[in-house]
């Protein structure tokens, strides 16, 4: 589409309804809402920051998913997919996040009503009204949005009737300090940190093989990230490895064993609390942040006094941030967003997803009404409509685009008849990091001795099983 024209300054309202519904990003739940818009004869115009779509799973592509492909496929992208000759993967296999990309974002992306309305490297820095600011009224709901984007070219900006935020929060992860800003030191040692979940067992590895690594976190991003550097540890015995959550409740990330309904998920608690127990790392609970320091060039880690003590962490090499993301809030500066005071999503989702109170299971599902902002015609969804809360679904977002879409063609009943279906404990699309797809089959009878005490926890396969091939006598399997 051309950049912004004079002409185009001075359309008539009665116009607004023909432009395009911009898209912002180009993930799963982005794409998801492309494939709605083109099923319901609208046309999506896509944005993307990154070189290829899915740019953030792609960052964690070594990640092996808790669920299936049966809860991974939008239901529009996977009939639109299938009309043009596309080979759906078999529902119970637990993809990795990079096969996500490659065998389901990307062939989505190349269909043609897709692929010609999608601007890849174009970031989106600012939304608004065309001729509206903040506060003026009124005509407000009959302008077009602007859209200020970053391109290869320049600054450009683009003209929609409608907006889907699917920017998601991956791009914006939390800092180290407990009190929601960065630890004092954190800026300046920011080269020796990473956030999310590096390949620790592939690209990365010798950033932390021999290394003393401290990760921080009590999700399943920190639980992956813990056992693959358990591993690393027994191939480079000198990697060391420290734990550090800021409160003392692990029931979460421990997880329901083998009652839970995703069993990868299950298995992944069970096989870490196997490692805790086992001494294979350093725990440190009630660890809240407050300051790092550089000390004979590694790093010194001070916590919040506790009990007139102040705790620290010394001789650390690298840290590993696993503490959540949050929403980019600035795009929508200008326009009237009204938020959660304390998980950033709107105010009616929050009581239905506020992490004090909700695991995925028991998030009911949610459609336009729940999203809804003052700004008529813009919707964040996905990652981004949860705020802080992390227990965000993929299923849950391809319902929340479903239940848009159908309303930007006035389907109402369609658009209010918000349904999903999931395992009894809820489909997450947090990680699995602790080992490649050649060592899912592997037998969980060759873990090394040092983690011997997680050895009897079945290792994930797409199967769902252990495969030890070892007679009985000697098996942890049997």
């Amino acid at each position: 589409m051309d950049q912004l024209t004079t002409k185009e300054n001075k359309m008539k309202n009665e116009n607004v309804q023909n432009l395009p519904v911009a898209v912002l990003g180009a993930g799963p739940v982005g794409l998801a809402a492309a494939a709605h818009l083109i099923e319901r004869g609208l046309t999506p115009l896509i944005f993307e920051a990154g070189s290829e779509v899915g740019a953030n799973m792609a960052t964690y592509r070594h990640v092996r998913l808790f669920s299936p492909w049966q809860y991974n496929v939008d239901k529009a992208a996977r009939r639109l997919l299938l009309n043009h000759g596309w080979t759906e993967p078999a529902g119970e296999y637990l993809p990795s996040a990079g096969e996500v990309v490659d065998r389901y974002l990307s062939p989505l992306a190349s269909i043609p009503a897709i692929a010609s309305n999608l601007l890849l490297e174009h970031r989106v820095t600012a939304i608004t009204r065309l001729g509206f600011d903040k506060v003026k009224t009124k005509g407000r709901e009959n302008a077009p949005f602007l859209i200020r984007v970053d391109t290869p070219a320049g600054p450009r900006q683009f003209v929609a009737c409608s907006v889907i935020d699917a920017t998601g929060t991956w791009s914006h992860q939390n800092p180290l300090g407990a009190d929601g800003i960065p630890a004092l030191g954190e800026a300046e040692l920011a080269a020796r940190i990473d956030h999310g979940m590096p390949d620790v067992l592939g690209s990365a590895r010798e950033r932390y093989a021999g290394r003393k690594v401290m990760v921080v976190g009590a999700g399943h991003s920190a639980a992956g990230t813990l056992l693959a550097l358990a591993q690393l540890a027994q191939e480079h015995p000198g990697t060391s490895i420290v734990w550090a959550t800021r409160g003392s409740q692990l029931t979460r990330v421990f997880g329901g064993g083998e009652a839970d309904g995703l069993k990868a998920r299950g298995e992944l608690g069970m096989r870490l609390k196997a490692l805790r127990d086992s001494g294979g790392l350093e725990m440190r609970q009630n660890f809240r942040i407050e300051q790092l320091t550089e000390v004979g060039g590694k790093i010194r880690v001070i916590g919040e006094a506790v009990n007139g003590e102040v705790p620290t962490l010394d001789n650390i090499d690298r840290i590993i941030c696993a503490a959540g993301a949050r929403p980019d809030l600035e795009l929508t500066r200008e326009l009237r967003v009204r938020h959660d005071p304390w998980l950033e999503s709107t105010d009616a989702l929050a009581p239905l997803i506020d992490p004090n109170e909700h695991s995925c299971g028991t998030v009911r599902p949610h459609g336009h009404r729940e999203l809804a902002h003052p700004e008529s015609g813009y919707y964040a969804v996905g990652a981004k409509s949860y705020g802080r809360a992390p227990n965000f679904l993929l299923a849950t977002g391809y319902e929340q685009v479903r239940s848009i879409v159908a309303v930007l063609v006035g389907d109402m009943a369609a658009a209010d008849d918000v349904q999903l279906d999931l395992p009894e404990t809820g489909v997450c699309n947090t990680r699995l990091a602790y080992e490649s797809p050649a060592d899912q089959a592997s037998s969980c009878c060759d873990v090394p001795a040092a983690v011997a005490a997680s050895c009897c926890v079945p290792a994930p396969s797409p199967e769902g099983t252990c495969g030890c091939s070892k007679p009985a006598a000697a098996s942890c399997c049997a």
